[in-house]
């Protein structure tokens, strides 16, 4: 049986430009959008956390600049999503203005999710956005990516954001309702799948190549997202976009195909934590900080009696006290800057390094502890 979105706490919706922008037309679909809009907001009403990875800043920059149908150059590409940025974040801002909701931009390039020192800071931002219930609308940074380190689609990049907030659904809104055992556009005799249990070599060898020259996506690019979402505690749906109010279709039952994951955000993080990645460094500390620690608490500074080895912010490092070893974490401070602050309370941190930093040596949420 699949699961229902209105068990979901956190949610990540991924929208493509083939959706957004009617290209014969030339501009946004704006009825499609407010409509949407409408279903953010049911979703937002019943305290989910709610992000959106949006496609479409090329498509509308290159309408604006006149551009012409095909395939663009890496800078006329780069020009366009300059123009559209502008014009695709005032347009979010502006639908979900009008049922009350902030809107707050980010954009990331392939080592914002990749590389741990900037992970933990698109991570921070975005939690925190969503802390003071914002939705986030998320791009990737067409105006300097390029295409040695873009992500190619924005499916993978939705997948990447989903796992970094630890989100437990993101919803693909497609051309299509979902995995078919093959392209039923080609085959006739097509079957819809609702529900993939474990993505197999047999599902993978069911999808197809991109749909349109939009879209850099397609169904192989959705079953890689499903890969990532999935091994990342985190359930996904594809579901077609097309009709209005497309998140109300599939809480009404509408046909989709949910991809399950066996884990949840928060245990596949923390598997994450303990066993793939090398640690770089030790902090040492004191018995109330291991007390404070088996009860849930984060690694505060004052609490660390010495430190081991040489780090960097967004490291993996191991933590311990005299006797044993607790558990590992991802440090937020480079090993100079952390031994100028352990044993000190969190209030003094601004004062001796001069500036404001985290107020955790180790967030509990990158905190893997030892049985």
């Amino acid at each position: 049986m699949s699961p229902q979105l209105s068990q979901f706490r956190r949610v990540v919706l991924k929208v493509g430009s083939a959706l957004l922008v009617d290209r014969a037309r030339g501009r946004l679909n704006h009825a499609w959008l407010a409509a949407l809009a409408e279903d953010i907001a049911d979703l937002h009403a019943k305290g989910a956390d709610v992000l959106v990875v949006s496609s479409g800043a090329i498509a509308m920059g290159r309408t604006v600049l006149g551009l012409p149908s095909g395939l663009l150059k890496l800078e006329e590409s780069q020009a366009a999503a300059a123009v559209g940025q502008i014009a695709l974040a005032r347009t979010w801002s502006e639908v979900l203005a009008h049922h009350g909701i902030t809107a707050g931009q980010i954009l990331v390039t392939l080592s914002d999710t990749e590389e741990r020192r900037r992970y933990l800071n698109a991570r921070a931002t975005t939690l925190k956005l969503l802390d003071m219930r914002a939705v986030p609308v998320i791009n990737e940074n067409d105006t300097v990516a390029t295409s040695e380190i873009r992500y190619g689609d924005n499916d993978r990049l939705a997948a990447r954001v989903a796992t970094m907030i630890g989100a437990d659904l993101l919803v693909l809104f497609s051309d299509i309702d979902g995995l078919y055992t093959a392209p039923p556009a080609s085959d006739p005799n097509a079957q819809h799948i609702p529900v993939v249990e474990r993505i197999t070599p047999a599902i993978e060898a069911m999808a197809g190549g991109a749909a349109s020259e939009l879209s850099r996506g397609g169904m192989r690019t959705k079953i890689e997202a499903g890969k990532i979402a999935t091994s990342g505690g985190t359930h996904m749906i594809i579901a077609d976009g097309r009709a209005k109010n497309p998140l109300k279709r599939v809480t009404e039952g509408g046909r989709c195909t949910w991809f399950l994951t066996p884990s949840n955000p928060v245990t596949a993080r923390k598997t994450w934590i303990a066993g793939a990645l090398e640690p770089r460094g030790t902090l040492v500390v004191d018995e109330g900080a291991a007390l404070a620690l088996q009860g849930g608490a984060s690694l505060l500074p004052v609490g660390v009696r010495r430190i081991e080895g040489t780090f960097h912010r967004g490291d993996a490092v191991m933590i311990r006290d005299e006797n044993r070893v607790l558990g590992r974490g991802l440090v937020a401070y480079d090993a100079d800057e952390a031994a100028r602050i352990i044993g000190r309370p969190s209030r003094e941190i601004e004062t001796i390094l001069g500036y404001v930093g985290r107020t955790e040596m180790v967030h509990r949420d990158d905190m893997a502890l030892s049985d």
